[in-house]
C-alpha cells in the first residue's frame, strides 16, 4: 500500500481506496502509475486579439489625426502641425481643423491645410465679423487718407444690402452666395456696382490676412442694364458758354470730359502720355478699361496741366462741377432735368455724330462693347493716328 495525495485537495490517501474521503475525487490507476481522474471540461475560446486598423504614417511636421472617445457621428480630429512652445518646452495646443467621419476625410483636411495653411484663429470668422475688422481696417485706423462721409455711408449700405450673408462664415461662402445677393437686391444699378466692390474689398482685406485662398468676387456680375448711362448732351449753345469761360478751371476739366468721352470716375486714374499726346484708361467694361483716346488740338493744354493723382470725383461733383453749371445758367437739360457730370460723355457721343466721326472709331474711342458684331469684335481695329484724324474731326 501506498499514500498519495489528493489532486483536488492535496489530502493524503491510500493507493487502495476507490475515492478521496476528504474530498470524495476517485482514484485510478494507469500502468501502476495513481492519478486523480477529473471530467472533461469543455476548453475556453480564446479571444482573438482585437486587430487594430493601420494607416498610412503621417510626415513630420504633417500634423496629427487622433479618433476621439466616445460614440461621435465624427469622431476623426485634423490638427495641424505644432508651430509654438511654451518656455519649458511643451508644445502648445492649437484647436482642431475640424472632426470627420473618417480618417480619409480628415487626411484630405489635414493636406488642403499644409497647401494653403490659414488662421484656425479666423478659420470661423462670420461675413458680419469679417466686416467690421476690414472697415475698422480702411476707416478708423488708417490715418494716412482721409474718406469722406458719402463713402463710408456707401460702404455701410452695401453691408446692410448683403444682410443674408451676416451670419454666414466667410469661408464657407461660394461665387453663387454672393451672386444671390446682387440678383436678388431690388435696388439701381449704382447700389448693386456698391454691393460688388464691397465684394472685392473684404475678399482682397482677407487675402492679406490669410483668412482666405480664394476670391469668389472676381466670378460675380451685375445682370441688369446700367441705368446710369441716361442722360442728355450739352447743347451748342451750352458749349459756346463753356468755350467762352474756358479760363475757368472747372470749365477746363468739363471740357477734358466732353472731348474725351471718358466719365468722371475715370479721370482719377487716367494715364496721360504727353508724347503720343493719347489718354489710356477708364472704368467699368472691359472693353471700356485701358482704352486709348487720341486727345483732341482744341484740350491738349488742358490735359497736359490735368493731374490724375490729385482728382478726386465725388469732391469736384459737388464742389465744382454743379456750382459752376448753376454760375453759368447752364445746369438744367433742354428737357428741365438737371445737368450730371455724365451728360459730358453723351456730348461726345452727339459730337461723333454731328460731325460723322467713324462708327468703330467712336465706338472704340467711348469703349463700346462690340460683342454682337463679329466682323468689327475680331477684325476692327485703328491705329493712333487713325484715332487721332477721327477725332478731330470734332469742330469747337
Amino acid at each position: 500500500m501506498a499514500l498519495l495525495n489528493c489532486i483536488e485537495c492535496n489530502h493524503v490517501v491510500s493507493d487502495k481506496a476507490s475515492a478521496c474521503p476528504n474530498c470524495g475525487c476517485p482514484v485510478s490507476f494507469s500502468l501502476g502509475t495513481a492519478s486523480l481522474a477529473v471530467p472533461d471540461r469543455p476548453e475556453p475560446k480564446k479571444r482573438e486579439p482585437r486587430k487594430r486598423r493601420k494607416y498610412k504614417k503621417l510626415p513630420n511636421g504633417f500634423g496629427c489625426i487622433k479618433k476621439l472617445s466616445g460614440n461621435r457621428s465624427r469622431p476623426f480630429a485634423a490638427y495641424p502641425p505644432t508651430r509654438e512652445f511654451n518656455l519649458n518646452g511643451s508644445p502648445v495646443s492649437q484647436p482642431a481643423i475640424g472632426y470627420y467621419k473618417d480618417w480619409y476625410q480628415a487626411f484630405d483636411a489635414l493636406r488642403e491645410y499644409n497647401n494653403n495653411p490659414y488662421d484656425l484663429v479666423h478659420n470661423d470668422i462670420t461675413f458680419s465679423e469679417l466686416f467690421t475688422l476690414y472697415f475698422n481696417a480702411k476707416y478708423v485706423n488708417n490715418k494716412k487718407k482721409n474718406f469722406s462721409q458719402a463713402s463710408i455711408k456707401s460702404t455701410k449700405a452695401a453691408y446692410k444690402n448683403c444682410i443674408s450673408l451676416h451670419e454666414r462664415k466667410f469661408k464657407d461662402l461660394r461665387k453663387y452666395d454672393l451672386q444671390s445677393v446682387v440678383d436678388n437686391c431690388p435696388l439701381k444699378h449704382a447700389s448693386l456696382e456698391l454691393i460688388v466692390t464691397l465684394f472685392k474689398q473684404m475678399y482682397k482685406f482677407a487675402k492679406e490676412n490669410d483668412i482666405t485662398d480664394k476670391d469668389y468676387s472676381e466670378f460675380v456680375s451685375i445682370n441688369i442694364p446700367d441705368d446710369d448711362e441716361s442722360g442728355e448732351p450739352f447743347t451748342q449753345e451750352e458749349l459756346n458758354i463753356l468755350w467762352k469761360n474756358k479760363e475757368h478751371p472747372t470749365v477746363q476739366i468739363i471740357l477734358i470730359m466732353i472731348y474725351s468721352g471718358f466719365r468722371i470716375k475715370a479721370l482719377e486714374t487716367v494715364k496721360i502720355n504727353k508724347q503720343k499726346q493719347c489718354f489710356k484708361g477708364g472704368v467699368k467694361t472691359k472693353a471700356g478699361k485701358n482704352r486709348i483716346v487720341p486727345i483732341h488740338k482744341s484740350i491738349l493744354q488742358y490735359a497736359l496741366n490735368f493731374n490724375p493723382d490729385t482728382f478726386k470725383a465725388d469732391y469736384f461733383r459737388i464742389k465744382s462741377f454743379y456750382p459752376v453749371m448753376q454760375q453759368f445758367g447752364i445746369d438744367k437739360t433742354v428737357s428741365g432735368k438737371k445737368h450730371t457730370p455724365h451728360d459730358c460723355r453723351h456730348t461726345f457721343s452727339w459730337l461723333c455724330d454731328k460731325y460723322k466721326v467713324d462708327e468703330l472709331s467712336k465706338h472704340l474711342m467711348m469703349g463700346h462693347s462690340l460683342g454682337g458684331d463679329v466682323e468689327k469684335s475680331v477684325y476692327g481695329h485703328r491705329t493712333i493716328e487713325e484715332l487721332k484724324t477721327e477725332i478731330n474731326k470734332i469742330k469747337v
